[in-house]
């Protein structure tokens, strides 16, 4: 398999893209052509386990690069810290609407489906290779406890996260800054998750520093947290399908980034039989306007009650634009280079059209997350995280009346935001991983949203 810049102008294989994460021309990495998947073997896979069915979807994008026998062990080490044995469970809660708990891992989030086989790559590639890991990478909360978990104390490799100050939840702050493991540096930025990511990827662009200081990413700029994702979406599918194995499942899909519904996307583009993808946000809400209105600009940003969602400019949003202008990298270098100076991406006619039989969108109010929470919590005993609660309420929104089966993804466990939690009057109990953080000592380094300032930190770090 070769991967190939969505900007065009880089060629290679698997492991050079997985450590270049962002390519050296601005895009980022998709496969050179997506591997179909017949109804036949949609058939054969559906008894898998979560491991067997990882390996089975990976293998042609992998190809030759890695031993079967080394990339089996590489999954199933990094699963076997789930806690689930189904490692992402299905779970019925009302007609025709499933839930899919993505959270399961370390850290109680998503992230951890990739950030876990991630860690274990990178450890992998350090050793075979002799490469030398710097991690760096945004989080607007679960990505980066999930990174870090996945490669703290883990031989030659050091991390270095950029977080938002204040902006995220406690326990997502927690989960990151108690690690004091010597490899791990935490960067707690005034600014929100957008300046985060744009510091990252200047960082990225900038092609002689990235490359003398072998940075390397675990943002969903890198392919291979989109691939591990990727997996959940057919595991989800064969819970909830018919026996045919064409039966067409919506999803709906809570994102601020676009890299958790672009895995769904790729698995489509596979075969697999998806209906709708509702793409859920929150009142950061500039992926629904361009879905509903073709109108992709970022506006005021607002904080709200589903942190990870306050995103305005989606890193995996070039990916689609990719596919949508038919695998033209010079019409998306166009684009990109046009959204830059003018801060604007429009589509209409007939590209608004195929936006809009790809998905639906709807943006949910903070005040609708917390009665979502609410009701569900009352009507189905089964308590929803705020970014998952605005999944569900898009759900209710827009596919509620007959309009078939859903799955709904679980993107994070609800103690990790007990502050939305205590707002709709409910007190859990913690997961005892969860309730130990309050005892622990933190370490984390406050900095401006000035990319200087931060590089200043780094090349300290990597000494």
């Amino acid at each position: 398999m070769e991967f190939v810049s969505t900007r065009g102008g880089v060629r290679c294989g698997f492991i050079e893209a997985f450590l270049q994460g962002l390519a050296n021309d601005g895009g980022l990495f998709v496969p050179a052509h997506v591997p179909k998947v017949s109804k036949d073997e949609l058939k054969s896979w559906r008894g898998l386990s979560y491991q067997e069915l990882f390996l089975k979807i990976a293998a042609p994008f992998v190809g030759d690069e890695i031993p079967e026998q080394d990339l089996k062990k590489l999954v199933h080490d990094s699963y076997s810290t789930f806690r689930s044995p189904e490692v992402t469970p299905v779970q019925p809660i009302a007609d025709g609407l499933y839930v899919l708990e993505l959270f399961h891992g370390p850290t109680f989030a998503f992230k951890d489906v990739a950030l876990q086989f991630m860690g274990n790559l990178y450890a992998y590639v350090s050793q075979k290779y002799g490469e030398k890991i710097h991690i760096i990478g945004a989080t607007s909360g679960d990505t980066g406890a999930a990174a870090i978990h996945g490669v703290k104390s883990k031989e030659g490799i050091k991390i270095c996260i950029l977080h938002p100050h204040g902006k995220v939840s406690k326990v997502q702050e927690l989960q990151m800054t108690s690690l004091l493991d010597d490899n791990v540096l935490n960067l707690s930025v005034r600014g929100n998750f957008d300046d985060c990511q744009q510091i990252v990827k200047e960082l990225f662009s900038d092609v002689a520093f990235k490359s003398e200081h072998s940075l390397r990413a675990v943002n969903s700029i890198n392919f291979v947290r989109i691939l591990a994702q990727t997996v959940y979406y057919f595991y989800a599918y064969f819970k909830v399908a018919d026996d045919s194995m064409t039966e067409e499942i919506h999803f709906s899909v809570p994102t601020g980034n676009f890299g958790d519904i672009f895995a769904g996307y790729l698995a489509r583009l596979m075969g697999l039989p998806v209906g709708k993808f509702l793409l859920a946000t929150n009142e950061n809400n500039i992926l629904e306007r361009f879905v509903n209105d073709g109108v992709y600009r970022p506006e005021n940003f607002k904080t709200t009650y589903s942190p990870a969602m306050d995103i305005q400019i989606a890193s995996n949003f070039e990916r689609y634009l990719y596919y949508l202008h038919g695998e033209d990298g010079t019409a998306v270098t166009r684009i990109m280079n046009d959204f830059r100076e003018k801060g604007l991406i429009a589509a209409e006619g007939d590209t608004l059209r195929r936006v809009q039989s790809d998905f639906a969108s709807y943006a949910v109010s903070n005040a609708a997350c917390l009665e979502t929470i609410k009701d569900y919590n009352e009507r189905h005993g089964y308590l929803l995280d705020p970014h998952t609660a605005c999944g569900v309420a898009a759900y209710e929104r827009m596919f509620k009346n007959g309009g078939g089966k859903c799955v709904a993804l679980a993107t994070a466990h609800p103690a990790k935001f007990d502050e939305a939690i205590a707002e709709c009057g409910i007190r859990q109990t913690f997961p005892e991983p969860i309730a130990e953080l309050w005892d622990k000592p933190q370490r984390m380094t406050v900095v401006d949203s000035d990319k200087q300032q931060v590089i200043e930190q780094l090349l300290a770090f990597f000494k």
